[in-house]
């Protein structure tokens, strides 16, 4: 049987990302890019990930444009989907909604205080499937 490629949509892109307990962050860091495997949490159509605020990683996004990457693949059979966004990434500074993924959002791999929150809303969202 030959691989069928199939385009997703928005939704589907956003459905399938919230099932993903890692990606990718690919962002400028002193004028090169930088990858960083993150885990994170689909929020309101946005993309939030947790972090500390001495973290390089917070002062290399918060205001920038990043990309995001997310994938799943079975080996086995062979099936899987990958999505990619670009987009704005921001802290977010709204209490209630800081309250509330403090709550529900990511949850810290590493011990520590990250009570910050950046959200990346995907301007460009892209991702396909294969089988």
């Amino acid at each position: 049987m030959e691989a069928v490629l199939v385009e997703l949509s928005r939704e589907q892109c956003l459905r399938l990302m919230a099932t993903a307990p890692i990606g990718r962050i690919i962002y400028t860091r002193r004028a090169m890019p930088a990858v960083e495997l993150v885990n994170f949490t689909v929020d309101a159509g946005d993309i939030v990930i947790r972090t500390a605020a001495s973290r390089k990683l917070t002062a290399a996004i918060n205001g920038a444009i990043v990309a995001f990457e997310a994938d799943e693949y079975d080996p086995a059979t062979r099936t899987g989907w990958s999505v990619t966004a670009v987009g704005h990434a921001r802290e977010i500074s709204d209490p209630a909604r800081a309250k509330r993924l403090h709550a529900t959002g990511p949850r810290p791999w590493v011990p520590g205080d990250k009570p910050y929150f950046i959200a990346i809303a995907p301007g460009i969202l892209n991702g396909r499937s294969f089988r």
